[in-house]
């Protein structure tokens, strides 16, 4: 659990906090008393083309609410994170309401429709506009909104910049199965090493975080079950019993903005898992699911054990 009021009087900004991980970073963040602006595409009038229903106005509103014991709030912004002039005035409110910007996670992405896998996503047949749009959701938006906050918030040292993505540096040295895809989650690992060397001069810190198996909303509508009878979903997805909650990755990254030696962890891949044996926290069950490891050592490596072995 966020410890209440670690991030008082801290501002924070988190790209693309529509549903899933970001969603959940946010709402953690507000726990820990921190101001969030979230941003995303679908509001209550428009969605964005990912189809989805879950709002940005929503997302908001739940930070507040979670945020009520220790001064927390959520402001939601409305952003297409591929327009420059509506980040630019994104930070620019941020600026002008509060003159700071202590934390910024980039978990822009909205891609979930363009992936496929298997013969589908060869080169010499998956189509090339969803591949360039793919590259351009998850990788473009990144680099426009670190182009526009990261002046704000080096303005005084101890900032940190979270970038978000699927799967840890080690584990992704494996093909992603999709060239587009693995390109897009395999660019902000290098963000993050990239930034940190900018940024260690200025005192501030960037890291590259992966959630494991994510329960998001999309995984669960997916699978036919819910956040309460999700391990249904073992019958058709053996791997899904390591899954954890987006509560998980939320406390991770609330922990690394709590941490006042977090430069530590500069430049590095780091995972949900990974940070929960570190800071203490768990996922909602209380257990500490290990998805990479598990993956890694189970799936592909074939040794014979069960989830409970790594949690």
């Amino acid at each position: 659990m966020s410890e209440l009021g670690a991030l008082a009087g801290k501002v924070a900004l988190v790209a693309g906090a529509t549903r899933g991980a970001g969603r959940a970073m946010a709402v953690e963040l507000g726990v820990a008393g921190a101001t969030v602006y979230v941003s995303g595409r679908t509001t209550r009038e428009k969605r964005s083309e990912v189809g989805r229903a879950e709002t940005i106005e929503e997302t908001g509103e739940l930070v507040t609410a979670a945020g009520q014991q220790s001064g927390g709030r959520g402001i939601a912004v409305p952003t297409d994170h591929l327009e420059p002039e509506q980040v630019r005035a994104l930070v620019e409110r941020i600026d002008r309401d509060h003159g700071q910007l202590d934390i910024l996670v980039n978990d822009v992405w909205g891609g979930e429709h363009l992936v496929v896998f298997g013969s589908e996503s060869r080169m010499s047949t998956y189509p090339l506009g969803k591949g360039l749009r793919m590259l351009r959701l998850g990788v473009e938006t990144h680099l426009v909104t670190s182009h526009f906050a990261l002046p704000l918030l080096t303005r005084r040292p101890g900032g940190l910049v979270v970038e978000v993505t699927d799967g840890t540096a080690e584990f992704n040295r494996r093909y992603r199965d999709n060239l587009y895809y693995d390109l897009t989650k395999n660019a902000p690992i290098r963000m993050a090493f990239g930034l940190g060397e900018e940024l260690k001069g200025l005192g501030c810190t960037a890291v590259c975080i992966t959630p494991g198996f994510l329960r998001s909303e999309f995984m669960l509508d997916e699978f036919g079950v819910t956040e309460e009878n999700w391990r249904e979903a073992v019958r058709q997805v053996p791997t899904f019993c390591i899954s954890e909650s987006p509560v998980y990755v939320g406390r991770a990254v609330a922990a690394l903005a709590a941490d006042p030696d977090v430069a530590r962890w500069n430049g590095q891949s780091l995972s949900s898992g990974q940070l929960a044996r570190v800071y203490g926290f768990t996922d909602t069950d209380g257990t500490r699911p290990d998805a990479w490891r598990y993956i890694e050592e189970v799936e592909f490596g074939g040794k014979d054990a069960g989830d409970s072995a790594y949690r």
